[in-house]
């Protein structure tokens, strides 16, 4: 990905953000825009979600995002001037949920080492 493609990503991804926090409330879910990977021709976008919570709760959050894509993407062509107001694609980040449940497992198993004195002092 080129320097101006990197640059649009991380506008629109903290744009995002701030539309979706003023804009919606998620009941018992957090929702995060994690990441954002954009066409060359700016045309279409996908947006990474992450949503910790119950998957019911999750579900009805992607259900609300892409309910109200296209007030994003009016919003977005607001605050934000490029040639084209890319078309948005939500999809569901599964990393952040996946890193925190293999944590738990090593804890869980006692695989998890704790840090010495030396390396906690820097």
């Amino acid at each position: 990905m080129n320097n101006r493609l990197a640059r649009v990503c991380e506008v629109l991804k903290r744009e995002l953000g701030m539309i979706i926090r003023r804009e919606l409330e998620f009941e018992n879910t957090l929702v995060t825009v994690s990441g954002v990977d954009i066409t060359p021709d700016l045309k279409q976008a996908h947006v990474f979600i992450s949503a910790l919570g119950l998957p019911a709760g999750r579900r009805k959050a992607m259900e609300s995002l892409e309910q109200h894509r296209v007030m994003f993407q009016t919003e977005l062509s607001r605050r934000v001037h490029i040639k084209h107001t890319p078309h948005l694609h939500f999809r569901l980040d599964e990393a952040i949920e996946r890193g925190s449940r293999i944590i738990t497992l090593m804890d869980e198993l006692g695989l998890t080492e704790e840090k010495s004195n030396d390396e906690t002092e820097l």
